[in-house]
């Protein structure tokens, strides 16, 4: 099997059950195994291994020599399945709530419940006057923050505040696999919220995925524009120092969201909801299919 010329990585798939991932370096013959694992559920790393083609024709009998430090392992198997991970993407803003955690998880909606009664209890509006207003200020200003400030005298860090005061370890749970999905990806994450960063700070802590993002864009960074903005999305592209936006993508559960950045030039996913043309470039169910939308494009 011939060492590919540039950074590349592979997934090399025997008839066997024995699983290796391979990491190619640029302009080398030498590549990192970053895990075996038999069908006996062993693993093992290697640090280093030598590439080379003893195919008799392609796609017929190879060989994988790995030289680990001991003990020299040697696989033989028939016919190669390989898969190509580079992808064209170099960063993914992901969005927060109801996204990074199940909707059924039911945190969004509590958050929404305490702006109907901050703006009840606070800023004097009546029961029946609140769903319509909010609708309207979603609708015109992309959240219901960004028309209360355009219309009224509000306080945002103390709306903000109020808002967010929740005990959320009682509401997220950790999910290890989107973990590990996230941490493979090659690309520089950032997460791009209409929350603000305290929010999203204790979020990520409480679903143990701080460590796996590069930066944080929240409301405050983007205002006074938030998402579905085009402004909003400029923005966004700066802190990730992006001038390409076809080089980005954009993970979302809003339609109107993910329709914005496609419109902006993002390649973007719409996360569960319903789907229809125009809505986003591709729809994602199951995290555990991202990486295959990613390297398809």
């Amino acid at each position: 099997m011939p060492c590919p010329s540039s950074a590349t990585s592979m997934r090399v798939r025997p008839a066997s059950s024995i699983e290796i991932e391979i990491f190619f370096a640029p302009a080398s013959k030498e590549f990192s195994v970053n895990s075996l694992t038999t069908d006996a559920g062993r693993s093992t790393t290697s640090p280093a291994a030598i590439c080379e083609d003893t195919s008799d024709e392609s796609n017929r009998m190879g060989m994988a020599r790995l030289y680990p430090s001991r003990p020299q392992i040697t696989l033989r198997f028939a016919g190669w399945v390989l898969y190509n991970r580079r992808m064209r993407f170099t960063t993914i803003f992901f969005d927060l709530d109801d996204t990074l955690y199940p909707s059924s998880a039911g945190l969004w909606s509590v958050i929404k419940e305490r702006m109907n009664i901050y703006m009840r209890e606070r800023m004097g509006f009546s029961e029946d006057q609140i769903p319509r207003i909010r609708e309207k200020y979603f609708l015109q200003y992309g959240t219901t923050l960004r028309g209360l400030q355009a219309n009224h005298d509000i306080d945002v860090d103390d709306f903000l505040a109020y808002v967010h005061d929740l005990p959320l370890k009682e509401y997220l749970i950790p999910n290890p696999t989107l973990r590990s999905i996230i941490a493979s990806l090659p690309t520089r994450n950032l997460i791009f919220t209409n929350a603000d960063i305290n929010h999203a700070r204790r979020v990520l802590t409480a679903l143990e995925l701080g460590d796996l993002f590069d930066n944080i864009v929240d409301v405050n960074a983007v205002a006074p524009y938030c998402k579905p903005m085009p402004e909003a999305f400029e923005y966004a592209l700066r802190v990730a120092n992006e001038d390409d936006p076809s080089k980005c993508v954009m993970i979302d559960d809003i339609r109107r969201t993910t329709r914005a950045a496609r419109e902006a030039g993002l390649f973007s996913i719409l996360y569960n909801g319903s789907f229809s043309n125009g809505d986003a470039d591709a729809h994602l169910t199951d995290w555990a299919e991202l990486k295959g939308i990613l390297e398809r494009q």
